[in-house]
């Protein structure tokens, strides 16, 4: 028997919604159909969060507690109606990306199982200059709720100082977004500086709340990413559900919300009512459009007094004027001896090269030996000013804090002394799905008491899933393995 499936009208078009009693929150009980019709019932607010912006596709077809996967081209199967966009990313790749403009388009895309949206800071009729400057607060592990809430309103006084006006909504998820419409006149580069120069002012009106440091084992308290400003990088957009348990909500909020919004409060069950009682609080957001003349100066400022550029993401090329991009518990020397970013650069190219040689021969001695080879890991080779170790990669997380447990069962003094910050676990982009990694940073546990870098547990290669590349460079890796069906 073929499966059900529902077909809604909307406004005058027609979205079928396949497999519409998926169930999507298994705890929760929310189905596929029941998150068509909450984006429909906010649909005005969260189009007007995506509207006219190309977006990636983040897939949850097996509901939220699967492991999703990113779909940058547009599916080839779509309604003539959706329209779609060429972007060109840092790796030089290009992929056509759709552009959602109404409610029909919004319910066409939860159908492929994108729970929540990912649209870029850009229109599709331009798009190298970002009309949007987005302030993403990401807490570290152990800081409370009200903190985060305090450092917002601390980014709301230093916008107003600026002359910019900032529209707060919840993330949905650990943090708190802060959106700024800028005009559309300065390039990703520009807008990522802009960001940076605000992260450190926040840092500087709360220097024990908030920081602006990349590093995560140099971070405290409420950090600034002004990395979610650099091309090719999305947040989830407002009225975004996000995939977790209860089926929380990104929700816009009012300034005078903010000090006492709870996250948890904002759900796909409780959204719809706030909505259809106070409309959206973020609707005079595309009336608000400010400049980044008052932050570029700044930041030129900044760059005076000897703070330049900051760390970017690591799969971006070495930018000019960027500092070492290496963790501080590994760098060898100090950041002020290093030379020009052109040759740091290429040590760091010959670096990786000699470590490639090191990994190679490494594996196949272990396989010489008939043991299961793993990649290389730190070793204490380096002196380190910061002592962190790694403890586990995996393709799912709670494999991955699995794994976590495991070593604090070995090293159970050690495990004690650690702060909740101390503890460090990434969710990292392979080519289409998150993989996570774990480690340690030591600097609160006795160093008679610090345990020794161990094997990985578990050791997951996030390119075991891909073909080797085709030597040639005529072909890309591709998936072994088919994505599933929403």
């Amino acid at each position: 028997m073929p499966a059900r499936a529902e077909v809604l009208r909307i406004n005058d078009r027609e979205v079928t919604i396949t497999n519409p009693d998926k169930i999507y929150f298994p705890k929760a009980g929310y189905t596929k159909l029941d998150l068509v019709r909450y984006y429909l019932a906010v649909a005005d607010g969260a189009v007007r969060g995506i509207a006219g912006r190309p977006m990636a596709l983040k897939r949850f077809v097996n509901g939220a507690e699967a492991e999703p996967f990113f779909q940058k081209r547009a599916p080839e199967n779509r309604p003539e109606w959706i329209r779609t966009v060429e972007l060109s990313f840092p790796s030089g790749r290009t992929a056509e990306e759709i552009v959602v403009d109404d409610a029909a388009g919004l319910a066409w895309v939860a159908n492929l199982g994108c729970i929540d949206l990912n649209p870029h800071p850009v229109r599709a009729d331009d798009l190298d200059h970002p009309d949007e400057l987005r302030v993403d607060l990401d807490p570290v592990p152990g800081v409370p709720w009200s903190q985060i809430r305090h450092v917002a309103l601390v980014v709301q006084e230093a916008l107003v100082a600026l002359g910019l006006v900032g529209w707060p909504k919840t993330s949905g998820s650990r943090g708190i977004h802060i959106n700024v419409r800028i005009e559309r006149r300065w390039t990703y580069p520009e807008v990522r500086r802009a960001a940076l120069a605000l992260a450190r002012d926040v840092e500087a009106r709360a220097p024990t709340l908030a920081t602006s440091k990349w590093w995560k084992e140099e971070r405290h308290g409420v950090f600034l990413d002004y990395n979610q400003n650099a091309k090719d990088r999305t947040v989830a957009s407002a009225y975004s559900v996000r995939p977790l348990p209860d089926a929380r909500v990104s929700a816009p909020l009012t300034w005078a919300e903010v000090a006492e919004a709870e996250a948890e409060d904002f759900t796909l069950a409780t959204v719809p009512a706030r909505y259809a009682e106070i409309g959206d609080p973020g609707a005079g957001i595309d009336d608000a459009v400010g400049s980044l003349e008052a932050l570029l100066a700044l930041s030129a400022r900044h760059e005076v007094a000897g703070e330049g550029d900051a760390p970017w993401p690591p799969n971006y090329r070495k930018q000019e004027g960027e500092p070492p991009r290496v963790q501080p518990s590994r760098q060898r020397r100090v950041a002020k001896d290093y030379d020009t970013p052109e040759a740091e650069a290429a040590r760091e190219k010959s670096r990786a090269a000699m470590e490639r040689r090191f990994a190679r021969a490494d594996t196949a001695a272990r396989a010489a030996a008939g043991r299961a080879a793993t990649r290389p890991t730190p070793t204490g080779r380096r002196q380190s000013s910061i002592p962190v170790i790694e403890i586990a990669r995996a393709k799912a997380k709670a494999d991955a804090l699995a794994g976590l447990e495991r070593w604090e069962s070995r090293w159970p003094t050690a495990a004690a002394a650690l702060a909740p910050a101390d503890i460090l676990v990434d969710g990292m982009r392979g080519r289409s799905s998150l993989w996570y990694r774990v480690r340690v940073n030591l600097a609160n546990v006795e160093e008679a008491d610090r345990p020794p870098q161990e094997p990985l547990d578990p050791d997951y290669d996030p390119w075991s899933e891909y073909d080797a590349p085709d030597r040639s460079g005529q072909a890309e890796r591709s998936p072994r393995k088919r994505n599933g069906s929403a």
